[in-house]
């Protein structure tokens, strides 16, 4: 029965063919040139200085480059403006016919089986920029080499005005902002490759499930607020009458625990109980949005008919065709280049830890000297306006390491010498994305878990060249100093990124504009009929291709590296999302805004902004999948000792159940709490003679004694039975924290699928309708054989 049909099948195709060939209407639409689209353009455009000296090495080079492109059968076109000679490529079809006959006969590729029979646009530009970047002259130089020498000046392909107007409609306009993240993504592909609308498509699915995260972190915050004058941890606060030490030397003097009533209740809004829950929802949040990512990313990659695509397969084919006669670059390993890069990398995390302690220096200095500073304001707000200048230095640090870490990372990937540029692209991923990490959260581990508890106490000071004091915690916990912190990188990380992000090509664009205008004159204008029509064998004259290569032209430059930086910001963004989010409830929803923006953002920038990208085929976004998963892993340890050492939420419990007024069971009449904040702290006598060297009389202003947070003895400042039971509740809470989230996790990812039920159904039809064609195939072959016999 199958092969009846089949008959059927070629017997109508042979029917349309004829009637193609007679001049009639083909009997099968599918098959008819109407679905042939028109190309009125090349595939891809080389720019060169022109050289007037024929005898110049670099003029010798340019021809013998061209000369080798024509040699491959490639059409170049030449035309000629100003100071400027302008290589129009366009590859003969038999090119991608081998392509696809290749493609068709791999193990892991099922793109050929269910195409149409033109070649689409992206995979021409595809083929073409490769061969390319592996055609070399007679001196063994490539064209990378002969950009280096300024023999040629550009390599970019061109904007098609159709689809970049149906985009610019459709996606890429502030007005599309109001379907939030619908994207079409289909259309992406089919102009940018499948590795671009990959991109959009992710982080289209981020944003969506950012939706949920952001509500409940609301809830949370609200939380917090609602009980914002009722906690009777800040009344005690706000009515304490207890008088604590200096908090610097010189200038500070004794100040009243009252005097930081606000402090105390910005610390209970983001350091409660919500918190505690909400940390464990994003943890499992992450490996949910993870595993539901999978899902969708199999049901477009199935539909696009890349499920089997193989990285390693689909470049030897395009070397292949590039050179029949090619052999394939082997794979190298050398453990002597392993060490030297590990040891390099090592070296670089240690100057950025380095770099660390460095903006502690300068937050303990300029919290020192807005002590000392005659003005009331700084001198009263000195803790406060250091964490917030720690933390505007810190994001000034993250720009220029940015670009250091990414120099750095591009040298230590030459040492390694990948076998291929995606080899090289996942190496630079994974050490860039470490360097990246450490920049952003070296300063944060030490706020979350350093400040305040290396300190030292009364009479023994931990202090900076024997010279500054070390900073101290609130009373009421350090938390509020990670959450400035967090709050001040994250807004001004994404407003001035994105800002930056869009002004910059914006500005370069409207500076070239004037030229451009100027260029386009010189042009001329054209008046061929032919050229405003729609045929399918119009070619356009020179006037229309040059003026169509000068708008791409003076488009903004992209590099191979342009999406990997799109992709680098958002994974940062989700780090802050997910690590250290106990601190910062708020957190999913300054992404959640960010995200609907930013899509908005890459888009015009993608197609209005920019030359465009070089089509790239992927089914899935690479090496990023595995440093998500990573991120997981870390936000549950993170948020695991965020809450189990920073927060104060252990400590209330002990005291509640241990040493509280409600600890026998007896009270009913008062809150379980009250008297907390006092036995968090301790008194220091300036009887002692060590105290007598921290603080002078003028600090003390005649107080006999003063009290610090800390649970030591008031005689010796030994730690107290007390410290050593909340020191061990901390690491229980944080051992069952993350044992739980983790058990949570992995029910998550093993009920959840990453492939649907559907897609695994249509790639088993799909692999038997393969199968059976191969076997009708080769059941003509044998009839022809008999035939002929």
């Amino acid at each position: 029965m199958y092969f009846k049909e089949r008959e059927d099948e070629l017997e109508l195709r042979a029917r349309s063919k004829e009637s193609l060939d007679n001049g009639r209407e083909a009997l099968l639409s599918a098959t008819s040139t109407s679905n042939k689209p028109v190309v009125r353009s090349f595939d891809c455009i080389l720019v060169a200085h022109i050289i007037e000296d024929e005898g110049d090495q670099t003029f010798k080079k340019q021809e013998a480059y061209i000369n080798q492109l024509r040699s491959k059968n490639l059409k170049v076109t030449q035309i000629i403006h100003e100071n400027k000679v302008f290589y129009g490529v366009r590859a003969p079809e038999e090119i991608f016919d081998k392509y696809k006959y290749l493609l068709k006969v791999s193990d892991s590729c099922n793109w050929v089986c269910k195409q149409k029979d033109y070649v689409p646009n992206t995979i021409r530009i595809r083929v073409v920029h490769f061969i390319l970047h592996h055609t070399f002259i007679g001196t063994g130089e490539g064209l990378r080499d002969l950009v280096r020498q300024n023999a040629f000046e550009a390599l970019f392909c061109l904007h098609e005005k159709k689809q970049q107007r149906y985009l610019k409609k459709k996606w890429a306009n502030w007005g599309a902002i109001r379907h939030l993240i619908n994207q079409p993504v289909d259309d992406i592909r089919d102009y940018f490759g499948e590795k671009v609308a990959l991109y959009f498509l992710w982080l289209g699915w981020y944003t969506r499930l950012l939706i949920p995260a952001a509500i409940i972190g609301v809830i949370v915050f609200l939380y917090g607020l609602a009980f914002f004058n009722t906690n009777p941890l800040i009344k005690e606060v706000c009515n304490s009458n207890i008088t604590m030490c200096p908090t610097c030397d010189k200038r500070c003097q004794i100040w009243n625990l009252s005097d930081t009533c606000g402090y105390a209740k910005v610390s209970h809004l983001f350091d409660n109980e919500g918190t505690v829950a909400f940390a464990m929802f994003m943890a499992v949040w992450a490996t949910l949005f993870l595993e539901l990512w999978k899902r969708h990313l199999s049901l477009h990659v199935s539909q696009w008919n890349v499920f089997d695509w193989n990285e390693d397969e689909e470049e030897l084919i395009l070397e292949i065709v590039n050179d029949p006669h090619c052999k394939p670059k082997e794979y190298e390993h050398s453990y002597l280049r392993s060490i030297v890069v590990l040891l390099l990398v090592t070296l670089v995390l240690v100057v950025i830890i380095g770099l660390t302690h460095a903006l502690v220096i300068c937050r303990v200095v300029s919290a020192m000297l807005m002590s000392d500073s005659s003005w009331n304001f700084l001198n009263d707000h000195a803790s406060v306006l250091a964490v917030m200048l720690g933390a505007v230095l810190h994001y000034i640090t993250m720009q220029v390491m940015t670009r250091v870490n990414r120099f750095v990372a591009m040298k230590l990937c030459s040492i390694e010498k990948t076998r291929s540029f995606a080899a090289t692209e996942r190496s630079f991923t994974v050490k860039m994305f470490t360097f990246q990490f450490f920049t952003l959260f070296s300063s944060l581990i030490y706020v979350a878990f350093f400040l305040g508890r290396i300190n030292g106490y009364p009479g023994n000071y931990v202090r900076i060249a024997g010279i500054w004091r070390l900073e101290e915690c609130h009373p009421s916990g350090c938390l509020t100093d990670l959450f400035i912190q967090m709050a001040i990188i994250l807004v001004l990380k994404q407003t001035l990124s994105n800002i930056f992000e869009f002004a910059g090509p914006w500005l370069k664009l409207c500076l070239k504009r004037t030229v451009f205008k100027k260029q386009l004159r010189k042009c001329g204008n054209c008046y061929r009929k032919a050229c405003r029509e729609e045929g399918a064998d119009v070619e356009p004259c020179d006037i229309c291709n040059l003026r169509d290569w000068l708008r791409n032209y003076h488009l903004n430059t992209v590099n191979a590296f342009s999406l990997f930086n799109e992709f680098l910001e958002m994974v940062m963004q989700f780090s802050f999302t997910t690590i250290f989010v106990a601190a910062f409830p708020l957190a999913p929803l300054l992404a959640l805004i960010n995200n609907i923006f930013e899509i908005r953002l890459d888009a015009i920038k993608m197609l209005r902004l920019e030359r465009r990208l070089v089509p790239k085929k992927t089914n899935d976004i690479g090496v990023w999948t595995k440093v998500l998963e990573v991120i997981g892993v870390m936000a549950v340890i993170a948020n695991g000792l965020v809450i189990g050492i920073s927060s104060e939420f252990v400590p209330r419990l002990v005291y509640r159940y241990r040493y509280g007024p409600c600890a026998n069971g007896t009270a009913t009449d008062i809150q379980c709490m009250t008297g907390y904040i006092g036995y968090t702290l301790t008194t220091a006598y300036m009887s002692d003679k060590n105290v007598q060297q921290d603080f002078k009389s003028h600090q003390m202003l005649n107080a006999t004694q003063c009290s610090y947070k800390d649970y030591r003895n008031e005689e010796d400042h030994s730690f107290t039975s007390q410290y050593w039971l909340i020191l061990a509740a901390r690491f229980a809470f944080v051992i069952l924290f993350e044992h739980v989230v983790v058990i949570c996790k992995f029910i998550v990812a093993w009920f959840v699928p990453d492939n649907p039920l559907r897609v695994k159904n249509s790639r088993l039809h799909d692999k038997l309708s393969r199968l059976k064609d191969e076997l009708w195939e080769m059941s003509l072959r044998y009839d022809s054989r008999s035939t002929d016999v």
